[in-house]
């Protein structure tokens, strides 16, 4: 292998995909990154067996060829160049030269036929979708996702198609957050697929344009195509829970608040709420709600908030963050709360919307 190419041309292609390099590996190789110069073009490839990325870069390829080499290795010395620097990359033997003005640099390789890489993923399904709403998708159900959690099948996130739309549900047990976007191209198949917690917030990551790109299911992979850059990513095998179960439907005690003086009302009472498990109550009566929180240090906060409400008194406990996570995610000036009882579900949306729903499950204080 033989190239040159500016500093910005390999910087860029390598802060893509160095993301899911992980610094401590099992196998050597995972903390490689795995380079293929053919045809005027570097294609750049890392993972870690869950989630894959490849960026592809033009270069000037002198001698073709393939390699692996440290990922953060190589990343560091082209951040650490000057900005308009040629960079010289050629291999002899099982080692990589890297040359820019009066600087050199020699790494360590292993072999590229011990890089672990998916080609094909034998995609089942090919939906187009806007970058800019697919971006909405994650970005308001992302946080509900589960972190560890022994049902392996929560820790990711749901995607699934259905007549014309394409949803997006998290839930880590606690709280569920749910967003769905209309989509222009025919009726779609209906399918479920799980994307793993690292994989959505890679994806989140990689994000950034308007465009239209297309997403690919395989029956173990997705795969999305973006701005140079192919994303790729196993699929949690197990079945996500029937979330319309606990969508509470009968909504007879619905409040309406100003969103942002919630926010801020939650967050002042927040500061003296049990460090731990973060509970606040909520005294729900006619046009108005009480906030109260308290902490084993017998030390209380309370706040009174003006709502538009005519049902039954409620008196309810939740965590505070879940529902300060909610009402982040919500755009609108006001925020709806259905609620059945002091022991059910809350649901929190905008006034009249549908297209995106948050449910917290209420805690005994």
């Amino acid at each position: 292998m033989k190239l040159t190419a500016g500093r910005e041309a390999l910087l860029k292609p390598l802060q893509a995909v160095i993301g899911v390099v992980e610094r401590r590996q099992t196998m050597p190789v995972l903390a490689n990154v795995l380079l293929v110069a053919k045809n005027g073009e570097l294609a750049i490839t890392a993972t870690d067996l869950e989630v894959e990325l490849v960026a592809v870069t033009e270069v000037t390829v002198d001698a073709a060829g393939e390699v692996t080499v440290p990922g953060r290795k190589l990343l560091d010395i082209c951040r650490a160049l000057p900005d308009d620097a040629q960079i010289a990359i050629s291999q002899s033997g099982d080692k990589l030269s890297v040359k820019s003005g009066r600087s050199k640099f020699s790494l360590t390789t292993l072999p590229a036929a011990e890089f672990p890489s998916i080609d094909d993923i034998n995609a089942g399904q090919s939906i187009a979708v806007g970058q800019a709403a697919l971006s909405r998708l994650l970005e308001k159900t992302h946080f509900s996702m589960a972190q560890q959690d022994v049902r392996y099948y929560l820790n990711g996130l749901l995607l699934e198609t259905s007549g014309k739309s394409l949803r997006a549900v998290a839930t880590d047990g606690h709280r569920l957050a749910l967003a769905e976007v209309e989509l222009g191209n025919g009726k779609l198949p209906d399918q479920q697929v799980i994307v793993p917690r690292k994989g959505v917030l890679e994806l989140q990551r990689l994000m950034s344009g308007d465009g239209e790109l297309e997403i690919q299911l395989g029956s173990n992979h997705i795969r999305i195509q973006l701005d140079g850059i192919r994303f790729t990513s196993k699929l949690i095998d197990g079945r996500f829970p029937e979330y319309d179960r606990v969508i509470p439907q009968d909504t007879k005690n619905a409040l309406t608040a100003d969103r942002g003086l919630f926010r801020s009302a939650l967050q002042r009472t927040a500061i003296l709420s049990n460090e731990k498990y973060r509970g606040i109550r909520l005294i729900i009566r006619d046009k108005g709600m009480l906030l109260q929180a308290h902490n084993p240090e017998q030390e209380e906060a309370e706040e009174e908030l003006e709502i538009q409400y005519s049902g039954e008194e409620i008196e309810i406990g939740f965590n505070v963050n879940y529902l300060l996570d909610a009402l982040a995610a919500i755009e609108s000036d006001e925020v709806t709360l259905a609620l059945v009882d002091g022991n059910s579900s809350c649901l929190l949306r905008e006034p009249g919307k549908d297209d995106c729903k948050y449910v917290v499950m209420p805690m005994r204080l």
